[in-house]
């Protein structure tokens, strides 16, 4: 059970920011008898690109923080930290970021770091298909001085420096963008690179940088990287010793416990149902509040979770992750489990016999489909189920009223306003905010408010929508990773498998 509800984070991820001061060229040299010892990772997915601008943030972590150094990293829970920038200043107005950049870097290839060499990479990412996402909100760079890049937005942007710390800001040699071959050969000024002994699509090798500026972040010698998307053979290669860290499912995780090794998880993203029509203008019914709140009582997240989630993860009723700004523990019990209540609050809707409707489902997520067919039945909801393939899901998903989720979250509060209720994406195409004056007020308070008052603003949003229902929390599900006595992971939320930078000698 628990590697189908792997099966399902994957699957949605994929529809889904302080370093030692130093300076010094960087080149190709290996070292040997490093602090940290080797690092052998077991991940669940193949990289998707070696080009930054078509990487996947939540799957591609381990391997671009291997070969590029960011201008901004991130730490632990999401706050953007300094790295090939050195500092950041936010105008007054919200509307200019200025870049101090670290000196004496160089690429693998030779070529500097410096200002135009941060703006190349810049532009480059702002015109990227996945990584442009960052960048929506930039006007222009440029390079003031060779150590100092402006950043000129049209508008304010909360979520900028986020997005650039959790895998939006690799930096690139000059000369490998304009030749177009970063997807294969990646050229950066990275703690590693990439060794030709690396076989693509079954093991990544690679060579560690002598006297890179952030060397002893990057402990590790030799590192290896092993894409394993059948759980049982990255358990078994977990158990066999070779791999040390590994994304973990319920064997791991009993594994973990039978040979000391260590355990981390934090939450990672949402399961329920998202609602894609809440002014009932396709599906009367989703139009009246009652009825989403009824949705809402009638589903026991603490039984879902036990018996299909094995308990990773937290009892929630919104879209704000557990322990991060933005979350009030107390908007977690507001829909205790009650059909009565459910069924009284859809009778006051008008809908005492239920209702009929369609709803998508695939492969990766029929681990919760008995659980809803059970709550629909006792509500009186006739579903009728379109069985498709997980890409097809992705594509038709958000055309019906309402589909069973399994959504990433943001460490950035604003990034969670943005992307699970404001702005349209994959999964909420029409957010229908300017249908809502209160929600549509809320929203705009978050994003001209005062960063003193900021976070008082977001949480008052959360309990408005959560209030209105705006969709259908059940839980909130961990990322889970062991890794052996030696080594410590520190999982991000936004990142399915951390960069790095998250992964240290355990003191």
């Amino acid at each position: 059970m628990k590697k189908a509800l792997i099966a399902v984070a994957l699957a949605a991820a994929t529809a889904l920011a302080l370093s030692a001061c130093g300076s010094g060229g960087s080149d190709t040299k290996s070292t040997t008898g490093a602090a940290g010892g080797p690092l052998n990772i077991g991940n669940f997915a193949d990289v998707t690109s070696w080009d930054p601008s078509l990487a996947d943030i939540g799957f591609d972590g381990p391997y671009l923080s291997a070969v590029y150094d960011p201008l901004i990293a991130s730490d632990g829970d999401g706050k953007p930290v300094p790295a090939l920038a050195t500092a950041w200043k936010v105008s007054d107005d919200f509307k200019k970021v200025t870049l101090t950049l670290r000196t004496g870097v160089k690429f693998s290839d030779g070529e500097k770091f410096d200002a135009d060499a941060a703006v190349k990479s810049l532009d480059y990412l702002k015109q990227g298909a996945r990584s442009g996402e960052a960048y929506e909100n930039v006007e222009k760079f440029v390079a003031v001085d060779p150590t100092t890049v402006e950043i000129d937005l049209t508008q304010r942007d909360d979520t900028l420096l986020y997005f650039m710390g959790i895998g939006r800001s690799y930096m690139m040699a000059p000369k490998a963008i304009a030749a177009g071959t970063l997807a294969k050969e990646p050229v950066g000024s990275g703690p590693y690179t990439l060794a030709s002994s690396s076989v693509a699509g079954s093991e990544y090798h690679f060579t560690k940088v002598a006297n890179h500026w952030d060397a002893k972040q990057f402990p590790f010698d030799p590192l290896a990287i092993y894409p394993i998307q059948d759980a049982t053979a990255r358990d078994n290669a977990m158990l066999s010793g070779q791999i040390n860290v590994n994304y973990a499912d319920d064997t791991a995780l009993k594994q973990a416990s039978e040979n000391s090794w260590n355990v981390a998880a934090k939450v990672s993203g949402w399961v329920g149902l998202q609602f894609t029509d809440r002014t009932g203008s396709k599906f009367k019914p989703l139009g009246d509040v009652k009825v989403r709140q009824a949705l809402n009582y009638a589903f026991d997240g603490a039984n879902i979770l036990k018996s299909v989630g094995n308990g990773a993860g937290k009892v929630s009723n919104q879209v704000f992750p557990a322990g991060l700004p933005g979350n009030l523990t107390s908007l977690d019990d507001m829909y205790k489990t009650s059909i009565s209540k459910a069924k009284s609050l859809l009778a006051e809707a008008g809908y005492a016999n239920g209702f009929e409707l369609h709803m998508p489902m695939s492969q990766v997520f029929q681990v919760w489909q008995p659980v809803a067919d059970q709550v629909f039945k006792d509500l009186g909801i006739t579903v009728t189920w379109d069985d498709m393939q997980y890409m097809d899901y992705q594509k038709n998903a958000p055309t019906y009223p309402m589909f069973v989720a399994f959504l990433s979250m943001d460490a950035n509060p604003v990034a969670t306003v943005q992307r699970q209720i404001n702005l349209p994406q994959w999964y909420n195409p029409t957010p229908q905010v300017d249908q809502f004056p209160d929600v549509e007020a809320a929203v705009k308070k978050v994003l001209t408010a005062d960063p003193s008052d900021q976070e008082k603003q977001i949480e008052a949003l959360n309990t408005l929508v959560t209030q209105k229902a705006w969709y259908s929390v059940w839980y909130q599900a961990n990322n889970s990773y062991v890794s052996t006595s030696g080594i410590q992971v520190t999982p991000v939320v936004g990142m399915m498998f951390p960069t790095l930078r998250q992964i240290a000698v355990k003191g």
